[in-house]
């Protein structure tokens, strides 16, 4: 059945596709335990542990939250388009309900596949002390947790655990939690410098490499929309380029037309991925195409500001470090007091931000091509950490990939299948590679090398 509602149906049929569409999101788990019981007409055996002579023991998913409203009041935007910009129903920064079901829809794929592999169990409740699902104190990323842990257990679904409400998380957050040094800015000149020579010299390279998608950013700016009466907008190239001192989780910040048509091209990708009304996503002259062309300014933004090495050590080494101990826990059999998670659990679902997955991406130099778009972290996309243990020998290893729904399954809220699955791409960190990915010692060593000790803090006491 397709996700979209079909020509022939009236306007008025909209409920009534509406409600099938809800009733579509229930399948992804039943449609994933119908490849398990192919060829098997008389009952279901139990799922074999892993595949061949290796075995999965323990997963870590690195999660963006998924669909929110814009961070920022209208007004923000509204100074650079001639068109008022579109009502969200919720909050600024919130997860909406579509995002809700999405996380929902991407929960039950996981244990679906986790189930596959013999990590969990396809049904039922037994497994559901065994995930932990540890969030940023956000609503998005609060809600965010939940709607995963209602999609792999609907009748059971664990706790998300969390700092109050607008607590700054050392795990997600550092800078602003005020993790390291005393004075982060300290060495803001060199700060600067090394994302000078990311962007080929200076924050005015990079206006003139990103120049087409900055033109055509900014012609949607001017032409799309009913203009307001009395307003002059601003041109993106009107806004002076520079480096400049940051604030809470930003020790440096970019500032100029890139950084500021980032923010821009990034609220189009939420209004295509929300599902708004076609007039609605950039005033009707966005579409898909569109979307994918633009948010290369979001990224181009983000591989200065996350991913130059200086900042993502600070950015991500405490997160990072934390990863390591969950899998090094697994690998080890045995408690670490450090570890994010439990002895014995077999998945930790980690719920962050965009900025997290940039600036972990970096420190493993990390990237991808998903869904038509470089090194992009969408809502609801992921980094995920297996780890597995051959039979036998006992060797242990990391398959690493990353992950995220299309576009168009978001904007459709489509179903998640084996024959519609969500995008996977595979990833190697480590040094030496082989096609069952990195040694659990060779990975354990790159993450040590790659991160600042400075940046990293014992987070049990705050859980």
């Amino acid at each position: 059945m397709s996700a979209q509602r079909p020509a022939f149906l009236g306007e008025r049929a909209d409920q009534i596709w509406a409600m099938l569409r809800k009733a579509m999101r229930k399948l992804p788990v039943v449609l994933g335990l119908s490849v398990l019981m192919m060829n098997t007409p008389d009952s279901l055996p139990a799922p074999q542990k892993g595949r061949g002579d290796a075995e999965l023991r323990f997963v870590v998913v690195l999660s963006r939250h998924g669909v929110r409203s814009p961070t920022g009041d209208a007004s923000q935007y509204e100074a650079y388009s001639r068109a008022a910009w579109p009502a969200w129903d919720v909050p600024p920064g919130n997860l909406t309900q579509h995002g809700y079901e999405l996380m929902r829809t991407f929960g039950a794929w996981d244990r679906a596949q986790l189930a596959k592999e013999g990590l969990l169990a396809a049904t039922g409740c037994a497994d559901a002390a065994q995930v932990a699902i540890v969030a940023d104190s956000d609503q998005r990323t609060r809600e965010t947790g939940r709607a995963l842990a209602q999609g792999m257990f609907p009748e059971c679904a664990p706790a998300v655990r969390a700092l109050a409400e607008g607590t700054p998380d050392p795990l997600f957050h550092p800078l602003h939690a005020g993790v390291g040094p005393a004075d982060p800015q300290g060495d803001a000149q060199a700060l600067a410098a090394a994302m000078a020579q990311r962007m080929g010299g200076s924050a005015e390279s990079l206006t003139e490499r990103y120049r087409p998608q900055l033109a055509a950013m900014d012609h949607i700016l001017a032409t799309c929309g009913a203009a307001e009466p009395g307003h002059t907008r601003k041109s993106l190239f009107d806004v002076p380029a520079s480096i400049a001192p940051g604030h809470n989780d930003h020790s440096m910040e970019l500032r100029g037309p890139v950084n500021t048509a980032a923010s821009l091209s990034e609220i189009f990708l939420l209004e295509y991925a929300q599902g708004l009304p076609r007039q609605d996503v950039g005033w009707g002259c966005v579409d898909g195409t569109m979307v994918r062309s633009l948010i290369a300014l979001h990224t181009a933004a983000f591989d200065v500001e996350q991913r130059t090495p200086a900042v993502a050590r600070m950015q991500a080494s405490n997160l990072l470090d934390h990863i390591r101990r969950a899998l090094g826990q697994a690998a080890a059999g045995t408690a670490d007091a450090e570890a994010p998670d439990s002895a014995g659990d077999r998945a930790l679902f980690l719920v962050g931000h965009d900025s997290n997955l940039a600036s972990v991406a970096a420190l493993l130099n990390l990237h991808w091509d998903a869904d038509g778009r470089r090194d992009d972290t969408p809502p609801g996309s992921a980094l995920v950490f297996e780890l597995w243990k051959r039979r036998g020998t006992g060797e242990q290893f990391v398959k690493m990939y990353f992950t995220t729904q299309t576009l168009e399954q978001m904007r459709s809220d489509a179903p998640l299948t084996p024959h519609d699955p969500p995008v996977r791409v595979s990833l190697t960190a480590c040094g030496t590679p082989s096609p069952d990915g990195c040694s659990w010692s060779a990975f354990s060593r790159q993450i040590q090398q790659s991160l600042d000790p400075d940046w990293v803090v014992n987070l049990r006491a705050d859980r």
